[in-house]
Parts: C-alpha cells; structure tokens; sequence
C-alpha cells in the first residue's frame, strides 16, 4: 500500500505523497516543521491545527485542506485518517487503509504529553513507518516536569544577579511548549520576532498560549535584565544578541544529553527536552501497533532496524530528507 520513490513516500492506491519533498499533485502533510512541509505541491491535506501555520509557512495562497483527528474519507478505496502524534500542534499519524490492510505513517512523534498538543496515541496497524531520531539506547528522557523546574530555576539564578536569560528554542513546537510550562511570575518574558509570529499563527488554530512580548531594539536594555527571552537557534552568536547583554544563554534540545554538546555550541547551561520520542518510546509504541512491518525514516535509522530485526521484527530502513531534530543550529 506504500512505496518509496524519488519524490517521498507514496500510496498509489490512493495517489497521494505523504510528507514529499519534491512537488507532487497531492499531499498529505504530517506536521508544519519545514523538513515535512514544502512548497510547491498542488493540493495540501493536514490536520485541523495545522491550517494557519501551514499558510504562515507555505503561503496564504496554498491549496489546502484540513481534517479533525480521527475523521474518516476515502480516496479511490483507501481509508484516510489522522490521529494525534504530540510532536507539535497539528502533528498527525496517518491512517490508511485498504483491502482489510492498515499502514500507519507517523512523521515525527513524541509519546510525552506537552501540554499544548494532543497528546500521542499508538494505532493498530500491520505495517508502521517510524522515525527514530534518537533511536539509540542512550537517549532516555526525563519527565518534563524535572526539565522545566530545572529551567525555572536557572532563569531564577540569572535574575538574582541582574541578567537576561536566553533560551535558544525551535520557532515552532519547542518554543511554545517552553513558554507553557514557564514560571511567568519570575520575570518579563519576550520574544523573538519568529517565534512571535508563530504564536500569532497558532492562536488562530486554537492554540491558547501565554502572552508575550516581541523584542524590539526600542525597548531600553535595563528591561530586558531579569527577563527570559525565547529565540530560534539561528540568533545564537548573533549581533541581534547584544541588546541583552549581560546575559547567559541555554539550549533546550534531545542532543543535550550527550557530553559537550552544550560546550560544542557555547551555551552556559543544556536542558534535554526534545519533541521526539526516546529509545523507550519508540520501542514502546513500535509494540503497541502491532506491526508486522516497520519501516524507519530517518535517525539512527540503520542501527535501530537492525536492532528491531534482532528482536523479531521484519524492519527495514528508508532513504529519506526527513532530519528530525537537528544537532546543529539551524531551525525547523
């Protein structure tokens, strides 16, 4: 029911592209995160919540269409649905459905509820496309509630001696999942204009966030001491960053949980808070679908499926642009 090809992976029954990356008649998009939503395709498909931030990205103009999760239609005798995968707002596994056959294509998922996204459930299925971006035995998460006390608590720190806290997050999913569980009472908290206008284009999806600021160079420094500021990690190093000054800076990232990768990007401080799901995770939810096939996306992907293999699955790896969570600094 699925295939592989040069433009992204594809159902032919249906005649649809999931995630492509090349532009193709129709797609169905995963999530908005700009290594699974490109331009350039003729007709979109994704979830509700992922309506106004596909247009911020993509262009007003786009031809899309949404659907709720769970909702059921059919293209050309396949069943197509989409099922909440908690990566970010809007993220959806989709569901298809042939001849008594289930495939599941997950995009990225997370199984941790995050408080903004609905939160990652598992679908029976016989064949499961995963990601596995941390599909390593050393990526485990912590409860995120430990990660953000511990954030809070170095803002706090940073305050007491009069300094800025900056706080390098991606524009879309870990930015706003940071400032939902933020401490607002410790201080002013402002934002990068990207991630301004990312929270601007969720509202309009429904996503209800705290209110911040947008940095501005009109706004006097002494307002930005003690203030927590959100940023994409493209601002990291940049002249856009001496407004703030002093300050101390932190990474909010799934690789900080590798030795001196906090050094390696000259943050003061590394929290390891990724929206990707951690070795237990994925081998959790892997079970739960009841797959008899497993493909891999993208990750430690060749590693992973032949531990799968090791354990009694039929896994295979695919050969796809899909990043996941980059260790670099770029953006999503």
């Amino acid at each position: 029911m699925i295939t592989l090809d040069n433009s992204g992976i594809f159902c032919p029954q249906a005649g649809i592209y999931i995630d492509p990356w090349k532009p193709v008649d129709k797609a169905i998009i995963t999530h908005a995160h700009a290594d699974h939503a490109r331009w350039g395709m003729k007709h979109y498909l994704a979830q509700d919540q992922s309506k106004e931030i596909l247009k911020y990205r993509l262009g007003a103009g786009i031809q899309l269409e949404t659907l709720p999760y769970g909702k059921q239609i059919s293209i050309n005798g396949v069943k197509l649905s989409l099922h909440p995968a908690g990566h970010i707002p809007g993220s959806a596994q989709v569901r298809l459905e042939h001849q008594g056959q289930v495939a599941v294509i997950s995009g990225d998922y997370k199984t941790e509820a995050d408080g903004i996204s609905s939160p990652f459930s598992p679908v029976p299925c016989h064949t499961f496309v995963s990601e596995c971006t941390f599909g390593l035995p050393i990526y485990r998460w912590e409860p995120q509630d430990k990660i953000f006390a511990e954030l809070n608590q170095w803002w706090e720190s940073n305050s007491r001696e009069d300094r800025c806290s900056v706080v390098f997050a991606y524009s879309l999913g870990k930015a706003q999942r940071i400032l939902r569980h933020l401490e607002m009472d410790l201080g002013p908290v402002f934002a990068h204009g990207a991630i301004r206008n990312t929270n601007e284009a969720l509202a309009a999806d429904g996503i209800v966030l705290p209110e911040v600021q947008k940095v501005s160079r009109e706004i006097p420094n002494k307002n930005y001491r003690k203030a927590l500021i959100l940023a994409p990690p493209s601002a990291a190093g940049s002249s856009w960053m001496k407004q703030f000054a002093p300050f101390r800076t932190a990474i909010c990232s799934g690789w900080m949980n590798i030795r001196g990768a906090r050094r390696r990007r000259a943050a003061d401080a590394g929290f390891v808070l990724s929206d990707h799901a951690d070795w237990t995770g994925l081998n959790q939810t892997i079970a739960a679908t009841g797959a008899s096939k497993v493909y891999l996306t993208h990750g430690f992907n060749e590693v992973f499926a032949r531990h799968l293999r090791e354990n009694g699955w039929d896994a295979e790896a695919l050969d796809t642009l899909f990043k996941g969570e980059s260790s670099d600094a770029e953006d999503d």
